[in-house]
């Protein structure tokens, strides 16, 4: 099975392509189930329609989730509500390379506000969650100096044209 992810790249655009939970999860549910032993049949049948209907979103102002089919539940979480971000992989998580980023907000419940399972590069959406929540800007650094150097240019204009007005004042008096 895959090792440990957490040297992966916070790519800003790979970060965004994630929509669906990694496959590895619906094996994750099959354990799960195989543990209620006669009941497998009861349990198996929500954590499959859970991960056949599991997705993210990542945009540029938050994430959302949502699931379900009877019990449709979508939740949508501002990168700048985050307070905290949890890793958690448990020994079966760990086998099968995947784990859970768990978002919690300042809403007061002790649990997180959302979870997002089946996460095969769980450190670098850690990662790019943390720098979201911090408040660091998308922004290609090119754009940055070509929108500085326009505001350099503006600004050179303005005191060329009022040296120019101030020396025509001069002359008059």
């Amino acid at each position: 099975m895959p090792n440990e992810t957490a040297a992966a790249p916070v790519d800003e655009a790979f970060i965004h392509s994630i929509e669906r939970p990694h496959a590895n999860l619906m094996k994750l549910y099959f354990l799960q189930a195989l543990c209620a032993l006669f009941l497998f049949p009861i349990v198996i049948v929500p954590l499959y329609f859970r991960y056949h209907t599991l997705r993210y979103k990542f945009d540029a102002e938050g994430i959302s989730a949502k699931w379900g089919i009877l019990f449709r539940r979508e939740t949508y979480l501002a990168y700048k509500r985050i307070q905290d971000i949890h890793v958690s992989r448990n020994l079966f998580e760990r086998w099968l390379g995947i784990g859970k980023v768990m978002l919690q907000t300042a809403a007061g419940s002790s649990s997180a506000e959302l979870t997002l399972e089946g996460m095969e590069h769980h450190a670098a959406v850690r990662d790019f969650l943390y720098a979201r929540m911090r408040g660091v800007r998308a922004e290609p650094v090119a754009e940055a100096v070509a929108e500085e150097d326009d505001v350099v240019k503006l600004l050179t204009s303005i005191q060329a044209e009022l040296e120019g007005a101030r020396r025509s004042l001069e002359r008059r008096v």
